[in-house]
């Protein structure tokens, strides 16, 4: 292996494998390493960004987090920083043809090279440049102008985008504002077809799934987002200069044909789009903080923090969205005209329409427009013939002499990057059973439906490694809930939208038994049922069908399987204030028998983006005793 402690050994197996190509220029190879060395460029941050090495967790030194052997030109080059520059600059003096299938490592490896030569001043006479066609097409494809970061909001119908996701769109110099969907943009994913979330998470836990970039036009990712998945996508538009976005371009080339272990919390999407943003400027340092967990959201606020980086933001709703403001605008009868028009229980000259003003009947027939290409768009076979639906009411607006009907839709009052950070501890003091206790929880990441909203969706929970210790009293310590997943998706349905609303959540809770012990049992919990608000959204209701399992020694049988329902009410009296009353009930019909009850009343308000005062209090029933719960507590975001 070549360590910097063996640089004479380490020179000579990099000259030997050069010098079968009979281009090398051996003693200027020498120099060039010797420099490299003298000037330490292998611990600079320009390298060990361009190479993806990050400090190791537990052991001195480094590691690459690309997977993909040929990335490194070392055979140690994953953890050797010096003999993957040494490597990499032998590497220059091959005399590999460039073709569809092969490139020489100075186009392989396009953005090592010139910085490598920025810093080295290669002598073009003693290092023959190789001309890199397929790069330069490539790049003048592109014809970059600008770049953007491109935030998606959460779809947590989706396994890969439950916390949002994050992409890299480049402008190039001759677009504007309504051409910018022709734009091309980067984007790290997954490789899997995987449509389950719950098995995506658990394989993304341990880095399953290969990871890779890839670059397709910007509309097809808008149509994903916006029509299909009715995600509002946020623009954060960068203020790089056109040298940091070559550099961007430079790298993403090199990563187009590697992969990286994809991992669900940290080395996710969005972390590695920051590592390919941070090499755009070597003095940012975007990745360092998110080495446990990385949520998307996080990672924008860790943009727009840096000083002059953003230069603007732009809101793009999704289709759902324009919808839901086009019909909120109407009155109940014009929304049952919409409704009744755009799936053909009535044509465009009906009566009903035609009675209306020009101005009313347009808004009326826009937003059946609107509503019928979007069944169009997510699949839905509930109109006979569409297209020639859709032709009717194209040309029924057309003979209506108004301005378009479209409603000016604000930007929310939060951007993601402004939402409350997304770890969480608290400190609490109750009372349960009669008992005084202090209670430490804390939370991972990322959103619960009790915290602030703004900058996140509404009704959508999902929280990562829950725990909570309590401390009794009577000096009794213990751990009283573990939670490494609880997920909530309270979608409100109504005339026009029809979501499945759903929860499912499991770790570790006491269960307090007959003989009066309580012992941390695992338990697996979901259920499925339908969420229904309020015209201005401050109410939210909702209802569900239960199951539960329950699993552990403490019980006769080692086990339990139960059904039932929960209700309840989610009630914002103010921005900062919200309430949430709920009632559940299961009964467990296989192995140990019981019929819980819970009936409780949540408050939150809000004294801050990142500080909040809980209320609770619940009455509860455990084998046919019931005991009430109390407590109050202070909760901090970071």
């Amino acid at each position: 292996m070549c360590s910097t402690g063996r640089a004479v050994v380490c020179v000579a197996l990099l000259l030997a494998q050069t010098a079968a190509d009979g281009a090398t220029d051996t003693d200027y190879l020498q120099k060039l390493i010797a420099k490299s060395r003298e000037l330490q460029l292998s611990k600079r941050p320009e390298w060990l960004k361009l190479v993806h090495y990050v400090s190791n967790h537990l052991s001195p030194g480094v590691h690459g987090l690309v997977a993909s052997a040929q990335f490194y030109n070392a055979p140690d080059g994953k953890s050797n920083p010096q003999a993957e520059l040494e490597a990499t600059l032998a590497s220059f003096y091959s005399d590999i043809r460039e073709t569809n299938e092969r490139q020489n490592p100075q186009c392989a490896f396009v953005a090592r090279f010139a910085w490598l030569n920025e810093q080295l001043a290669f002598d073009a006479q003693r290092m023959p440049r190789q001309a890199c066609i397929r790069y330069q097409q490539w790049h003048a494809s592109l014809d970059p102008g600008g770049a953007t970061l491109i935030f998606a909001s959460a779809y947590i119908n989706s396994p890969s985008s439950m916390f949002g996701h994050t992409l890299l769109r480049f402008d190039a110099k001759d677009q504007n504002a309504q051409t910018r969907l022709l734009a091309y943009s980067i984007n790290f994913a997954a490789n899997t077809k995987e449509t389950s979330g719950i098995v995506f998470a658990l394989n993304g836990l341990f880095g399953r799934y290969p990871g890779t970039f890839s670059i397709l036009p910007y509309y097809a990712k808008v149509r994903e987002y916006s029509d299909l998945e009715n995600r509002d996508i946020w623009e954060f538009e960068l203020n790089l200069s056109p040298e940091e976005i070559d550099r961007v371009l430079m790298h993403a080339w090199e990563l187009g044909s590697v992969y990286f272990p994809y991992f669900f919390f940290d080395e996710n999407c969005s972390y590695q789009l920051l590592g390919l943003l941070q090499v755009a400027r070597p003095e940012l340092d975007l990745t360092t903080q998110f080495r446990l967990w990385a949520a998307p959201s996080d990672t924008v606020r860790a943009v727009t923090e840096q000083p002059g980086l953003v230069k603007g933001v732009v809101f793009r709703p999704s289709n759902a969205t324009v919808i839901r403001h086009r019909v909120n605008a109407l009155s109940e009868p014009e929304r049952t005209l919409v409704k009744d028009l755009s799936v053909g229980r009535i044509s465009a000259s009906d009566p009903a329409i035609s009675a209306l003003p020009e101005s009313r009947a347009a808004a009326v027939i826009e937003a059946s427009q609107d509503y019928v290409s979007y069944r169009r768009a997510i699949g839905k076979a509930d109109v006979a013939h569409p297209d020639d639906l859709e032709h009717e009411l194209l040309a029924a607006r057309s003979r209506l002499d108004v301005v378009s009907q479209a409603p000016e839709i604000p930007a929310p009052p939060a951007r993601p990057d402004q939402g409350h950070d997304t770890s969480r501890f608290s400190l609490g003091t109750g009372r349960w059973d009669g008992q005084d206790y202090q209670e430490l929880s804390g939370r991972a990441a990322y959103h619960g439906i009790m915290d602030l909203d703004d900058g996140y969706v509404r009704g959508a929970q999902i929280e990562f490694l829950n725990l909570a210790v309590r401390r009794y009293d009577s000096g009794k310590t213990r751990a009283e809930n573990i939670t490494p997943l609880n997920i909530w998706s309270l979608t409100p349905r109504d005339d026009f939208f029809r979501p499945l609303s759903w929860k499912i959540g499991g770790g570790w809770q006491r269960v307090r038994l007959q003989d009066g012990s309580e012992p941390l049992v695992f338990a697996l919990n979901g259920g499925a049922g339908g969420a229904w608000s309020n015209v201005s959204n401050t109410a939210v209701v909702y209802a569900f069908v239960d199951g539960s399992s329950r699993i552990s020694d403490d019980f006769a049988s080692g086990y339990d399987v139960g059904a039932g329902t929960s209700i309840g009410a989610l009630f914002d009296v103010n921005p900062r204030w919200r309430i949430h009353g709920y009632a559940r009930t299961l009964r467990y019909f296989l192995g140990q028998h019981d019929t819980p009850l819970s009936v409780g009343l949540e408050q939150r308000i809000a004294m801050g983006r990142d500080l909040a005062l809980r209320l609770d209090v619940a009455r509860d029933k455990e084998f046919e005793r019931s005991y009430n719960n109390g407590s109050v507590s202070i909760l901090f975001y970071f």
